[in-house]
């Protein structure tokens, strides 16, 4: 990221600011860079619980390639197996879903209901062929796992590769 400076000197340094006009003002340019830095480091915070950014999200992924299947996980909390949609095309494992939820709060002087909705879709390209009739998906406690067993060609081709010291 190519740095600017935030404070400049201008001719007639001497001036009011009022007389500059408040755009020129160094603090000013200060206030703008200081807004910038902040909303790029609270950008990231948003996307903590279930990568979730306003009205979307993302389910963090981990993919585990062993000798004889790669398995993936998914963390789906609060997401319920009938709003998950797991698929293989082609070269990728692709996990859909949609995730809602309702809360609602009675009080003696309140009364407060919030609502969220969202879909996301998740594509995993995967390096090696897989047996597609031997793959299978559980779900347990948010946690989606799906294993996908190599096809015998694909664990025959890999080749082990001896790391020497120098």
């Amino acid at each position: 990221m190519p740095r600017k400076d935030v404070v400049t000197t201008q001719k007639g340094a001497g001036k009011a600011p009022a007389e500059r006009g408040e755009w020129s003002h160094p603090f000013f340019a200060f206030r703008q860079e200081m807004d910038r830095l902040m909303e790029d480091f609270f950008d990231g915070f948003r996307t903590l619980p279930f990568g979730k950014r306003s009205d979307t999200f993302m389910p963090h992924v981990d993919v585990v390639d062993t000798e004889k299947e790669i398995e993936v996980s998914a963390e789906l909390p609060g997401m319920d197996e009938k709003d998950i949609d797991v698929s293989l095309t082609g070269e990728a494992l692709v996990i859909k879903g949609e995730k809602k939820e309702e809360k609602e709060e009675k009080g003696k002087d309140y009364y407060r209901s919030e609502r969220s909705y969202g879909s996301f879709s998740r594509t995993i390209p995967l390096p090696v062929e897989v047996d597609t009739n031997k793959a299978a998906a559980t779900f347990k406690k948010g946690v989606l796992t799906v294993s996908l067993p190599k096809t015998r060609q694909a664990i025959e081709e890999a080749k082990k590769i001896a790391v020497k010291t120098e």
